[in-house]
């Protein structure tokens, strides 16, 4: 009879909800963390150049190397979160990112604001929120892009409070005071790797006296398959990848060089981190509602990605155009639909991932797409300086930027299917052969967690 009543209960499609709205919680304030904090480092920009009195080119590696390690890292980060416990690379990424701050708030140098700053926060941070990002998409299927959007939806919730608060800080205890009180924000990071799960690992049997020339093959197999290096062989992949890397130059121009561009359009210091504020709040709008759109599947992932990448890319032109007249309102109103932009394409780019590569995949994938598109990260901010310092303006350096999200999706629209109006059949990853204690991934384990209380 309970047979029978088994039967009549339709399988589950996956996981969704249940302790994944808890890690949305802790996604939430991890995003504030990194990426909040990230975005508004431009209140730090113009302190760094009167202090150290160097160029904008040369102040702009600060940010580039930070956010280019933590993509650079990514990798590792995914490879150590599946051959042992993600929670423990989480909350050790989160002491690595305090301790930067803290150490850069002594800084002497650019070189140790570099080191600091740059190298040993952005190594933290790469430990953090790939691991934490897989292990949120794992816990969700039909309600992947919603909780993305929720989780995500933090980087504009602390732009939009960060810059004023990062700029009472620095009034109040120099620049050097408000890095070390953020380096102790920063360590809430690790109570929040503390709220992931441990995974139950599987016994397998061990291989008692291999010989070397087994070791050896076993070893780099088991390596390879930990960061998911077979996926650069695989067309859809490195073509959707490439296509990132070019919207993630022109991405963060405008979080970091937008309240300098403000300043030196003439408006007060306060004006022009509010516009920032402004573009981060509509940031949180657009994030909700894309997911919220998206999960409506009345267009492709794809698709949605597209129209809010190219939307994106023509309001970072634009918004040292809507200036030249020395107008705020404009400048606010295109801060506005540019924030709402760049908020909405951000879940959906981490969403479509899935589609393209498997769901069992997914973490592996996402660390080799944060170390590719790293080279943007490291080259775009710089890039923008340069041209400012050779202009003497930001509005060649803001054009140049809008132009990199729109040549992005020129190379997304030559993946495979890209033109049906239906997503073609989700790739069968292969199962990880697993040598040495059944190791899985996060995506893996948790639908198989998931399937096995279904029956």
């Amino acid at each position: 009879m309970a047979t029978v009543e088994a039967k009549k209960v339709p399988a589950p499609e996956g996981p969704d909800g249940g302790w994944g709205w808890v890690l949305v919680g802790a996604l939430f304030v991890c995003n504030s963390l990194v990426f909040g904090l990230m975005r508004s480092s431009g209140i730090f920009f113009v302190e760094f150049v009167q202090y150290f009195d160097e160029s904008a080119q040369s102040i702009s590696w600060i940010s580039s190397i930070g956010l280019a390690t933590q993509q650079f890292i990514s990798p590792l980060g995914s490879a150590l979160s599946n051959a042992y416990e993600t929670r423990v690379v989480v909350m050790t990424g989160g002491c690595l990112a305090g301790l930067g701050l803290i150490c850069a708030s002594q800084a002497t140098s650019l070189v140790h604001l570099y080191l600091t700053m740059g190298v040993i926060s952005g190594l933290g941070w790469g430990l953090v929120f790939t691991p934490m990002l897989a292990t949120v998409m794992a816990h969700f299927t039909r309600r992947r892009t919603l909780a993305l959007g929720i989780s995500l939806s933090s980087v504009g919730l602390s732009s939009f409070a960060f810059n004023p608060l990062f700029q009472l800080l620095v009034e109040k205890y120099t620049w050097r005071g408000a890095i070390l009180i953020l380096g102790g924000l920063s360590l809430n990071l690790v109570p929040c790797g503390a709220l992931i799960r441990p995974r139950r690992r599987s016994e397998a049997p061990v291989e008692q006296n291999p010989t070397s020339s087994q070791r050896c093959p076993s070893w780099f197999q088991r390596v390879s398959s930990h960061l998911e290096l077979p996926l650069l062989l695989e067309r859809p992949y490195v073509t959707y990848v490439m296509g990132i890397t070019f919207i993630n130059v022109g991405y963060f121009v405008p979080y970091f060089h937008l309240v300098a561009h403000g300043r030196q359009a003439g408006f007060s210091q306060y004006q022009a981190a509010f516009v920032m504020s402004a573009a981060g709040m509509s940031d949180i709008l657009g994030r909700v509602v894309s997911g919220w759109f998206s999960d409506l599947r009345l267009l492709r992932l794809i698709h949605v990605l597209s129209l809010w990448v190219m939307l994106a890319g023509i309001f970072i032109i634009l918004l040292p155009v809507s200036s030249l007249n020395g107008s705020y309102p404009a400048l606010m109103v295109t801060s506005l639909l540019y924030g709402f932009c760049s908020g909405a394409l951000t879940s959906v780019v981490f969403a479509v991932v899935p589609n393209i590569v498997g769901a069992e995949r997914t973490m592996g994938a996402l660390g080799l797409l944060m170390l590719i598109e790293s080279v943007a990260g490291l080259l775009g901010t710089p890039l923008s300086g340069y041209l400012k310092d050779v202009t003497g303006n930001y509005v060649a350096s803001f054009i140049v930027a809008g132009t990199f999200p729109i040549l992005g999706i020129a190379i997304i629209t030559t993946l495979p299917h890209y033109f049906s109006c239906q997503d073609p059949p989700p790739p069968q990853g292969r199962p990880v052969k697993d040598a040495g204690g059944g190791i899985r991934s996060e995506m893996e384990q948790m639908n198989s967690r998931t399937s096995t209380k279904a029956v």
